[in-house]
């Protein structure tokens, strides 16, 4: 293959290149991270090797064509409208997938890029607007008094609570939830979460459901489904293969969907399917510490639906829990437990798994 080379207009923290080596040896700078995925960008080789998160199983490495990478970076520009010159920030970790292709976008389609550590506050104390970043959602939380600094945003990497997309709407950055996968080099699709006119006097559940529209393909995307429901991805700019999801969705469209949850966290109990996501959603609104649901083999339901919460033991949280009006009857956790520290993975992402062997020990 012949070697990638980058955008004339290119720049990384402000400095222009005028060859593959000159950037790669201010890469060196940076960090180790970005110098080692720079120069397997430029070498001859037509993939890259990338690892999967591990949120939802084993971290792998997987092999992603350049071709698929740099197709993807410009769905991404087409979608949004970011061309040549727009400024951007990178602060997520360049060790996966979202990082890596901040970094491709860039040198794509000729951002002036910036790269500052992933922190959770990553906008504070900077002076200096951004066309456009990414961020997974502790790091929204947390830069909320600052995200005027970013005119487009992109969410990933785990669920926005309802509590954090009321906090959004009347702020000037468009603010979008994506969805994606490493197998398909980041978002194929998104929503926006925010400048949605009817949400702004003040939000309710009812009202998240029906003024935040769904997700939306990128470019040569198309959806079907198979008979679970999951969603079936057909990308050839970015996949040579279908992906066959475990995500459940309402299908609206092959272009337009709304998740529903994860096939695998479906919780069978006493005959009834249970999503374990939209019960998150409900609770969210009452429990500020990070938890999740799951179901547990029980001798009369099949399974049963358990509340597992992190940090100390809290009567008041847990008898709100049980008096909640949106929950049905099916949908009310029949035990609730504490832990003082879930497991996650690199990415900050909860390992529930793992975490709920610990529940098994108390």
């Amino acid at each position: 293959m012949k070697k990638n080379t980058f955008h004339k207009s290119f720049q990384l923290n402000g400095e222009s290149f005028s060859s593959e080596e000159e950037l790669l040896s201010f890469s060196k700078r940076i960090n180790n991270s970005v110098f080692s995925f720079l120069s397997d960008w430029f070498n001859t080789e037509d993939f890259i090797i990338v690892q999967t998160s591990g949120s939802t199983g084993k971290p792998k490495p997987i092999p992603l064509k350049k071709e698929f990478m740099k197709n993807s970076a410009e769905a991404t520009g087409t979608f949004f409208e970011l061309k040549e010159n727009t400024t951007a920030l990178l602060c997520l970790s360049t060790d996966y997938i979202a990082g890596k292709m901040m970094l491709v976008r860039a040198l794509t389609l000729g951002w002036k890029l910036d790269i500052v550590e992933a922190i959770s506050n990553p906008l504070e104390g900077m002076d200096k607007v951004y066309d456009f970043s990414a961020m997974v959602p502790m790091q929204l939380q947390n830069s909320l008094k600052d995200l005027h600094k970013v005119k487009k945003l992109i969410v990933g990497g785990g669920v926005v609570s309802n509590d954090l997309i009321s906090a959004i709407q009347n702020l000037s950055t468009q603010v979008f939830a994506t969805y994606g996968m490493t197998e398909t080099i980041t978002h194929i699709a998104v929503k926006s979460l925010n400048n949605c006119a009817p949400l702004r006097g003040g939000m309710t559940k009812q009202s998240i459901d029906n003024e935040i529209p769904h997700y939306k393909t990128l470019p040569n995307v198309y959806l079907s489904q198979d008979n679970r429901n999951c969603l079936i991805i057909d990308a050839p700019k970015v996949s040579e293969e279908r992906i066959v999801t475990n995500d459940v969705v309402h299908l609206i469209s092959e272009t337009e969907f709304e998740w529903l949850g994860r096939y695998d966290n479906v919780i069978n109990s006493g005959g009834v399917k249970l999503h374990p996501e939209k019960i998150e959603e409900k609770l969210s609104k009452i429990i500020l510490n990070r938890f999740f649901v799951a179901g547990v083999p029980d001798q009369k339901l099949g399974e049963k639906l358990i509340l597992v919460i992190e940090g100390e033991k809290d009567s008041v949280i847990s008898n709100k829990v049980r008096n909640l009006n949106e929950l049905s009857k099916y949908e009310t956790p029949k035990e609730i437990y504490f832990v003082e520290e879930f497991i996650e993975t690199e990415t900050k992402k909860i390992q529930r798994k793992k975490t709920l062997d610990l529940v098994r020990f108390l």
